[in-house]
């Protein structure tokens, strides 16, 4: 729910950024107000880091519930704030400078969500089948931005452009209010996870947590180099996407607002599944399946895109949607595992939100940068082609930890990686 009321937040940002760019920006120019309302975007990813070193170390040593509950009260808050923001036409320039206090505090609460509800899920769910109860995370991040998507769509078919840049492009934001009452009152019943519980009753909870979480500061490089992938492509494919196709291809207004809706209802369909074939057959083949695939195919489906026919163009989009699933599906199996339970939420955080400042709140920023400069329009392809170049790097060097159990200390010097053939000597030894 929490990751869901996140991305709805997104969702609703991308769809309607030509009418927030109208809201808080003014001029003639729409690339200047479309580069303008995605800069806000950026800005708000830029604190990302700092929430999670605060957040992230705090669930260590709290508890990852508590922490919970203060992060979606603080993201539903600001995101519903922006539905009752003054314009520009009303008080100036403080009406871009609230939208940026708004997003900064969205961005700063963001920062330790992520990777709490991550960690949360994978110490709760069975080891045999954290792929598959992981992948529902991402779940929520599809609802989430479907459902954005969806209410915004609805929106703009219902009025006029002039109705919607004037007034109805704050209901979606509005409607984040109940969502998170929703939320909160769901994670305000939760009991911490068992695998934290544990720790916490033996004494061994991290007292210098921070300090501490830096010590894995390798395993952090490999989150970071394998998030960059999953950013781009993430907020490239679903947040971008929409506008890309209605600004730069030229479609209509409808189907660059219904076509994401629809692949992402697609992705929806596919995710617990590849979450569940990950315990299977392990979450190194899907993953490095997927970033080759990144490497080779995102220029591709870029041009069959860039044919403008509507089946062409979907089945581009649909190729890139299950590439990316196939990475969402992984996430929140695969990265908490990587660390010991004493610092897991803030590794995580930290390493995952400084990538996302640096590699996914820009990458709708960057991309529009690119194509306005060069006007090659097959830029977001290779963007996401250079991205699976590095991450494929940190994938190959990552443990496969499919099976493993989260539970215990370990110290920086003891290698997870070691572990699954410990345990296939202690099972010859039992036969």
């Amino acid at each position: 729910m929490g990751n869901a009321i996140e991305w709805f937040d997104y969702g609703v940002y991308g769809y309607l950024a030509t009418s927030v760019g109208n809201a808080f920006f003014p001029g003639s120019d729409s690339t200047t107000k479309l580069l303008s309302t995605f800069g806000v975007l950026a800005v708000s990813f830029a604190i990302r880091p700092f929430g999670g070193m605060v957040f992230g170390p705090l669930g260590d040593r709290l508890g990852r519930q508590r922490v919970l509950v203060l992060t979606i009260t603080l993201m539903s808050l600001s995101t519903a704030a922006i539905g009752v923001l003054p314009t520009h036409a009303t008080i100036g320039v403080w009406a871009p400078v609230l939208l940026v206090l708004c997003r900064l505090v969205q961005g700063f609460s963001t920062g330790g969500e992520y990777g709490g509800a991550a960690t949360y899920m994978a110490e709760y769910a069975p080891d045999k089948k954290r792929g598959f109860y992981g992948s529902f995370l991402e779940f929520g991040t599809l609802i989430g931005l479907i459902s954005g998507g969806l209410l915004a769509t609805i929106m703009s078919a219902s009025v006029s452009q002039d109705t919607l840049n004037a007034w109805a492009w704050r209901v979606p934001f509005l409607v984040a209010l109940p969502l998170g009452a929703i939320g909160l009152y769901l994670r305000a019943r939760l009991e911490d996870s068992p695998v934290f519980d544990e720790l916490a009753k033996r004494g061994e909870t991290s007292k210098v947590p921070f300090r501490e979480t830096m010590q894995y500061w390798r395993h952090i490089l490999l989150l970071i180099g394998f998030v960059l992938l999953l950013n781009i492509a993430d907020y490239g494919v679903l947040t971008y996407m929409p506008t890309y196709l209605n600004s730069v291809l030229k479609l209509s207004t409808l189907t660059s607002d219904l076509l994401p809706v629809l692949v992402m209802v697609g992705m929806l369909a596919v995710i617990t599944p590849i979450g569940a074939l990950t315990d299977r057959i392990g979450r190194k083949p899907v993953l490095l399946t997927s970033c080759i695939g990144f490497i080779v195919l995102s220029v591709p489906m870029l041009m069959l895109m860039g044919t403008k026919n509507l089946v062409a163009t979907t089945v581009g989009f649909a190729v890139l949607g299950l590439l990316l699933v196939s990475l969402l599906a992984c996430i929140a199996s695969t990265l908490p595992a990587l660390f010991p339970t004493q610092v897991r939420y803030g590794a995580f955080a930290i390493g995952y939100n400084v990538s996302t400042s640096a590699f996914g709140g820009t990458t709708p920023l960057v991309v529009t940068a690119l194509i306005s400069a060069t006007h090659n329009t097959l830029m977001p392809g290779w963007y996401m082609t250079a991205a699976g170049l590095i991450a494929l790097v940190p994938i190959l060097l990552m443990p496969e930890t499919a099976g493993e159990s989260l539970r215990g200390r370990r110290t920086p010097g003891e290698s997870r990686a070691k572990l699954p053939s410990m345990r296939r000597s202690a099972a010859t030894a039992h036969q």
